[in-house]
């Protein structure tokens, strides 16, 4: 379906983002993989998908903190590849403190990764989108872009901010053959959620299974962790041509946690 298609997914060097990043392989597309970690490590997961899916893939270690280098990530892709059909900013990090101890270095850190990368990289991409008259742009919110959470000040404002650039970019792109959603999953079993089941077992003295189920019954009633693999089709389905119509708009996949 994606043969002959070029997609960048940020922060894909593990969890979500190499999830999506292989969805989107075994469809044909080649991938641009970005993250930090392991070089060796990095190098296995980079041949291993080329190996099994047959595509070209590539490691670009661009720090998503850096609006420049995001915007030079876009026009190096377009450089090596001759074209850039899909961007899924999916790079995200994470604090928890109370509104009035949260360090404004961390505001500022949390806002430039999980919603200014997304800006630069959709304001370089959308040019040579509209000019090859087709792109998918997907933005890897969360439900706490649609609720929120204590103790996640910048984390909320950020992904609430990335669900308006959505709509904004979806309005603006309409009828050009590009379209801009976002995912917006709810707990999903990646290193940032096995740290805060940690830290609920520390606190509790309880085991991790029980932790694990007492972070799902807050939040998430069908009692289960959405998995990488299924956020990586529905970021499948979007590039496909049953969403030529889906943009500007949010499609949750968090168990029923937005529905109460």
């Amino acid at each position: 379906m994606l043969k002959g298609k070029v997609a960048i997914v940020t922060g894909s060097t593990s969890g979500i983002g190499l999830g999506i990043a292989k969805e989107l392989a075994k469809l044909g597309a080649d991938i641009v993989l970005n993250g930090f970690g392991n070089e060796n490590e990095i190098e296995k997961v980079r041949s291993g998908i080329e190996r099994e899916y047959g595509v070209r893939a590539a490691y670009d270690a661009t720090d998503m903190s850096d609006g420049e280098a995001v915007r030079q990530l876009i026009g190096t892709t377009i450089g090596r590849f001759g074209r850039l059909d899909i961007l899924v900013n999916n790079a995200g990090i994470q604090f928890t403190a109370p509104v009035e101890q949260f360090p404004p270095a961390k505001w500022k850190a949390i806002l430039d990764i999980n919603l200014s990368a997304a800006f630069h990289g959709i304001a370089s991409a959308v040019p040579h989108m509209k000019k090859q008259r087709w792109g998918r742009i997907v933005n890897i919110a969360s439900a706490h872009g649609l609720v929120a959470s204590t103790h996640k000040a910048a984390y909320v404002a950020a992904k609430h901010g990335l669900v308006g650039l959505t709509k904004v970019v979806g309005l603006e792109t309409a009828g050009s053959g590009v379209t801009c959603n976002a995912v917006c999953p709810g707990w999903v079993r990646t290193p940032l959620v096995e740290k805060q089941i940690d830290d609920i077992a520390a606190e509790k003295g309880i085991s991790q299974k029980l932790a694990a189920e007492e972070l799902l019954a807050e939040k998430q009633p069908s009692l289960d962790f959405a998995s990488p693999e299924q956020l990586g089709g529905t970021v499948a389905f979007l590039c496909s041509a049953a969403a030529d119509q889906i943009t500007g708009t949010t499609i949750s996949i968090d168990g029923g946690w937005t529905a109460r």
